[in-house]
């Protein structure tokens, strides 16, 4: 069996992610400042912050399987972040109309023994053609306030996205495939992983 696992994250799409492979795991939010700092790529950025995650929750509960993830949108090579209100949502949402744009999720898995791999994985999104009136009418879902570019492609706003290139998960926060495969070069093979679920 694989043990104990911590996700180091308070994202509620995460845990759901998460808990649809079946496994048994426990959420510690970790304490950590996301600032970003200036000139930082978007890859760089969010394996630095899952790294960071996934350290502050390990050394508080060693001897455990510990997984952090940040993830964050870009356009441009520039992040948006989450809105701080509805008129910056609106904006970015404008901004996104009919492009593509990139969402990058690091991910940092440190295994009891403190073996640590740290990946960032990336999706390009491509939008539809937006109209004002679609644009106020997504906003006012209420889904744009805690996300970051400002959409959720898990609930309604997946009907804003035309193309999605590359994994489908790491959009919504977490690339099931991507932690799959860390586990397997800590030693955990898919069919291990496939056990811990049967044997649930």
């Amino acid at each position: 069996m694989i043990g104990k696992i911590i996700l180091a994250s308070g994202s509620p799409r995460r845990r759901e992610l998460l808990a649809g492979l079946g496994w048994a795991f426990e959420v510690i939010p970790p304490q950590v400042d996301e600032k970003k700092f200036d000139g930082e790529p978007p890859a760089e950025l969010v394996k630095r912050l899952a790294e960071e995650k996934a350290s502050c929750v390990a050394s508080r509960f060693p001897g455990n399987w510990v997984l952090g993830a940040d993830t964050v949108v870009a356009l441009d090579g520039r992040i948006l972040g989450k809105p701080k209100c509805e008129e910056e949502a609106a904006a970015m949402i404008a901004e996104l109309s009919g492009r593509m744009h990139s969402v990058f999720t690091g991910v940092a898995l440190i295994a009891p023994d403190r073996r640590k791999l740290v990946r960032a994985e990336e999706t390009c999104v491509t939008f539809r053609p937006l109209e004002k009136e679609d644009i106020s009418a997504y906003i006012a879902l209420g889904e744009s306030m805690d996300k970051a570019g400002a959409y959720a492609i898990q609930e309604r706003g997946t009907l804003l996205a035309e193309r999605i290139d590359g994994c489908y998960f790491n959009v919504v926060g977490l690339p099931l495939f991507r932690v799959s495969r860390m586990f397997a070069e800590m030693g955990i093979g898919l069919s291990e992983q496939w056990r811990i679920y049967n044997d649930e």
